[in-house]
């Protein structure tokens, strides 16, 4: 992972817009609070804890002290404005899965960051060990599913009523993975679609 990690902190260009792309630590644990506490609620629900929460914010900071997630921030202005999780437990039966979690602030979408951030988080996955890299959100982010999707991820599970919103309202969670033998295999024979 050594490689890829010495990418940071680094400035991209997408839309006619700079961003500045950096390895989240435990000292940015204030500006990661303030955009989670922006973003619309029901952006939220993908995520396994709710991020607009400071215990779940600094928990979040221990575990990549600890190794245990790999993140990444992009900021405007210096604030964040996006940000990836690549969580994985090593302790598991699934200890070669991670879970890649990306999320951009409502104003900036439209741009191409997040799929900047995945393209970022991809080798940082790998650089892991990681075989196989999930993600999941709710069955109308049509547009997140399509990136995703175009970086090799196809749909896995359709999870009913798995998550509950704070109006009560149930929502289903698309559960989608990237098999990353499979999907390297492909590309170095038919080529990478995204790149067409």
């Amino acid at each position: 992972m050594s490689d890829t990690a010495d990418r940071y902190p680094r400035d991209v260009a997408c839309g006619g817009t700079s961003f500045r792309l950096t390895r989240m630590t435990a000292a940015d644990q204030n500006g990661v609070l303030a955009f989670a506490c922006a973003l619309p609620k029901h952006d939220l629900l993908f995520m396994r804890r709710d991020i607009s929460h400071p215990k779940v914010v600094a928990a979040w900071a221990q575990a990549i002290t600890a190794g245990q997630i790999v993140s990444l921030l992009a900021r405007s202005d210096g604030a964040v404005v996006g940000c990836t999780a690549i969580v994985r437990d090593e302790l598991s039966w699934s200890s070669h899965v991670g879970e890649l979690r990306v999320i951009v602030s409502p104003a900036i979408r439209g741009h191409g960051l997040g799929r900047v951030l995945i393209a970022e988080s991809m080798p940082l996955a790998i650089g892991m060990g990681l075989r196989k890299i999930v993600t999941q959100m709710t069955t109308d982010q049509v547009a997140a599913i399509s990136v995703f999707a175009s970086f090799g991820f196809s749909g896995e599970a359709l999870l009913r009523d798995h998550v509950v919103d704070a109006a009560g309202a149930l929502h289903d969670i698309a559960l989608l993975s990237h098999d990353v033998a499979r999907v390297q295999a492909q590309r170095d024979a038919y080529g990478d679609p995204a790149e067409t």
